[in-house]
């Protein structure tokens, strides 16, 4: 798949500034501004009216200016397209992350414009995409066992965040499957598409994944960090009439910081957004708010209605930034109770292995000393 180019996020880039950025801020500066003159206007009559039509005549042309600024670049960048005008793509280290970032953000937004900075779920190794067909999987696993294991990072993430810490650590979750005998499968996806719809993909494409791998696969592991796991479950409860269906063969279920019960973050911007827009002054901020992915929607719930799978054993970790498990903050973004599939006394995977990580943050737990060494116990 051929990755898009600079002017591609240039393009996308102006649109979104206007709406999410340039509108709140000219909304709030409107709502404001009405109500200072409305209070001037009760002390002093109409001798504050022509101040009043002066600077909102001031104020809007310059709110249009900068509008007609961002449409310009625009325009630019789908000419510049058109013209054949060569340019780099998004496929270096930082092109990625800012291309998985946006889908992040605003990623349901992007496929259902079809713009080229839209991501699908796809098997990745060495940078690359993999296609799901017999000679592509040969060579780009040429030591494909029959144990799998499927790593799904989080929210704005992409397949390169599994490398981080390598040089505190010295190694990889990857690496640490191959040494314990599973095939690890990095998937790249658009985690701005709800999880729901990412679980439908997702089911999909290991129904393609057990049809065409290179041997028999006997077993199945999802590896999942946050929003990742949610997608594991969710693609869990897809129904399927394949004839050799992939959810028999799961045996394992390893969730990092997963917010079953829901993100503290997602949920804080979800009241947010309520609260701002009920007053003029603050409805600006509820527009940028609002300007989210449905996955950021999705975190602030989680998936309250999981059962777990007969026959597959759980792992569900969680990190707190203190050494105790009921820090207030947890790792920032999900609390343990959460990372723990609990709510109100309530266990979701009744009998799940547990580990906690003190001192550690959301994104620790990407590569950890103790979740190397619980895989060797938990994937043996």
């Amino acid at each position: 798949m051929t990755e898009p180019s600079l002017l591609d996020a240039a393009e996308l880039l102006p649109r979104y500034a206007e709406s999410a950025l340039l509108q709140p801020v000219r909304d709030t500066h409107r709502a404001i501004a009405a109500r200072v003159h409305g209070f001037v206007g009760i002390a002093v009559g109409d001798a504050a009216r022509p101040v009043e039509l002066i600077h909102r005549g001031i104020a809007e042309s310059i709110y249009a200016s900068i509008g007609l600024g961002l449409r310009a670049i625009g325009s630019g960048a789908r000419l510049a397209q058109t013209s054949g005008i060569p340019t780099r793509t998004l496929d270096g280290h930082r092109g990625r992350l800012v291309r998985s970032a946006v889908n992040g953000l605003l990623g349901d937004d992007l496929r259902d414009d079809g713009s080229p900075m839209s991501l699908g779920m796809t098997i990745r190794v060495g940078g690359e995409d993999v296609a799901l067909e017999p000679a592509e999987l040969a060579a780009a696993f040429p030591d494909a066992g029959g144990r799998v294991a499927v790593l799904l990072h989080g929210l704005g993430e992409n397949d390169h965040q599994w490398e981080a810490r390598r040089d505190l650590i010295g190694t990889t979750y990857a690496e640490q499957l191959v040494r314990l005998g599973w095939t690890p499968v990095v998937l790249r996806y658009n985690s701005g598409l709800s999880i729901r719809e990412n679980g439908v993909a997702l089911a999909s494409l290991l129904q393609s994944l057990v049809d065409q791998w290179p041997t028999d696969v006997r077993r199945l592991a999802f590896v999942g960090h946050s929003m990742g796991g949610l997608i594991a479950h969710a693609a869990c409860g897809v129904a399927t009439d394949a004839r050799r269906p992939w959810l028999p063969r799961l045996t394992n279920v390893i969730a990092l910081g997963t917010p079953h019960t829901g993100a503290d973050l997602a949920k804080l911007v979800q009241v947010g957004s309520r609260l701002f827009a009920r007053m003029p002054e603050t409805r600006g901020l509820a527009t940028f708010l609002d300007t989210r992915s449905v996955g950021i929607d999705d975190l602030s719930d989680g998936l309250p209605l999981l059962t777990p799978v007969p026959g597959v054993r759980y792992h569900l970790v969680a990190a707190t930034l203190g050494a105790s498990l009921v820090h207030p903050l947890g790792d920032i973004l999900v609390r343990a109770p959460s990372a723990y599939a609990r709510k109100r006394r309530r266990e979701m995977f009744p009998g799940a292995d547990v580990l906690h990580l003190p001192r550690t943050d959301h994104f620790g737990l990407l590569n950890h000393h103790d979740v190397h060494l619980a895989l060797k116990e938990w994937l043996s």
